[in-house]
């Protein structure tokens, strides 16, 4: 959990998403940032960085992943993010894990519990083979807010950590899959971007609807610099996340005037 939050906090992902460090519970054993991937087998897979897009805008054409123009949103009555499937903002751990089940046919115990210790979450961890249909097995985490005790973030990872069959091609599969999805949902096109390189990585999608609840998809992995300057990326997870108040989230915080 902590090795997670740590890569993002050192890339500045915490602040240039506008994500809570809550993004990283329950991913602790995930890996997606490790450096210990196969790189022999990875580097000649890798693809170049494209250029930030934002609302409205589009990403160069020799770019990789593709870049795909943002929707007006002039055409749709608006993306509302409530949560996950069944499993909705602001309801009871209980709430949850019966939603879990009822989503993805599991039986309670396969559900796992898992702590943060700083931020003083709670989190419930499942393994869910095709969470998106071929993408591979992906690790769900859905995180209770420290005061409300309530959901107020569920997160999916894919990685090698999370699937031993999972590759770069297959990651980048996934990342064009559901930005093209979330493209088309309708969130507020001011709030839109599009292939936007961080220090961590690539964000291919970041979305807000009407009240400012978000999505994030994230491509994770490292750079090199090739022939020409070119930066290519080498993918080694894929974050989704569905983030209730990514300005306030709902986590531990030392009160002012304490230290």
């Amino acid at each position: 959990m902590r090795r997670l939050y740590s890569l993002l906090a050192a890339s500045g992902l915490l602040t240039s998403l506008l994500v809570s460090p809550a993004i990283a519970q329950g991913a602790a054993n995930q890996g997606p940032a490790s450096q210990g991937t196969n790189q022999g087998a990875t580097k000649q897979k890798a693809a170049p960085a494209p250029k930030a897009a934002a609302a409205g805008t589009s990403a160069g054409a020799s770019s990789a992943p593709s870049a795909t123009e943002a929707p007006s949103g002039e055409d749709k009555a608006g993306k509302a993010i409530d949560g996950f499937r069944s499993a909705k903002f602001g309801t009871s751990e209980a709430d949850v894990r019966a939603a879990m089940v009822k989503d993805f046919a599991v039986k309670p115990e396969a559900i796992r519990a898992q702590d943060n210790p700083s931020e003083l979450t709670h989190s419930l961890l499942l393994s869910v083979p095709e969470l998106l249909p071929n993408g591979g097995t992906a690790e769900l985490s859905y995180v209770f807010g420290y005061k409300s005790k309530s959901l107020i973030q569920v997160g999916a990872v894919w990685s090698k950590g999370t699937d031993a069959a999972m590759t770069p091609e297959k990651l980048f599969s996934n990342a064009n899959i559901l930005r093209a999805h979330f493209l088309n949902e309708g969130f507020k096109p001011d709030s839109i971007a599009v292939n936007m390189p961080v220090n961590g990585g690539i964000v291919m999608f970041r979305g807000s609807d009407a009240k400012d609840r978000s999505v994030i998809l994230l491509l994770q992995g490292t750079f090199e610099n090739k022939e020409n300057n070119q930066r290519v990326l080498t993918p080694t997870g894929l974050l989704l996340f569905y983030v209730a108040d990514a300005k306030s989230p709902d986590i531990f915080k030392l009160p002012p005037g304490q230290f």
